[in-house]
């Protein structure tokens, strides 16, 4: 599995995912940048996302909905605050209700992510969580965040796989 590390900080009030791969920062950046690539892997195996809208850009939003077994559809946002491809991206991470408009029930974390080549083909992403409060952190871990993200960051390395084979 491509997952290094998942470190919690009750202290800093973040969760901070760490993952490795065998593709360059460029390849790494096409994940978030491509809507089709994004989908194959922002929610884990059991909840897989579609994304419905994808303005990468500051300023811009990102919408998408998660598919559970039974069918029910929880759907999020990202609101874009810093593009720096292929290295570095910031976005305030919500949850909207079925209507569309921003459920604020849950807590919007904001996530970096930081794409960094490591040499020899080598590039390690991080995604960071910022929570607003301790209770935030408490609600959102308690709704398997913290599994849910590496489970959905797991799926990556049979994506760039697909990439090799098609170059055999």
């Amino acid at each position: 599995m491509t997952v290094t590390t998942v470190d919690k900080s009750a202290s800093a009030l973040s969760m901070t995912v760490v993952a490795d791969f065998a593709a360059s920062p460029e390849r790494v950046w096409q994940l978030w940048a491509d809507p089709r690539q994004l989908e194959r892997w922002w929610g884990p195996p059991t909840y897989p996302a579609t994304v419905t809208s994808h303005d990468l850009r500051p300023g811009g939003r990102v919408e998408y909905h998660m598919t559970g077994p039974s069918g029910d559809q929880p759907r999020g946002y990202w609101e874009v605050d810093e593009v720096q491809p292929p290295h570095r991206l910031t976005f305030r991470d919500g949850f909207l209700k079925d209507d569309g408009t921003v459920n604020s029930d849950l807590p919007t974390t904001v996530a970096l992510v930081t794409i960094e080549d490591r040499g020899n083909g080598q590039t390690r992403m991080s995604i960071e969580s910022h929570f607003p409060s301790t209770d935030a952190m408490e609600q959102l871990l308690a709704m398997g965040m913290q599994e849910g993200m590496r489970q959905a960051v797991g799926q990556i390395d049979a994506i760039l796989a697909e990439d090799l084979a098609a170059k055999v």
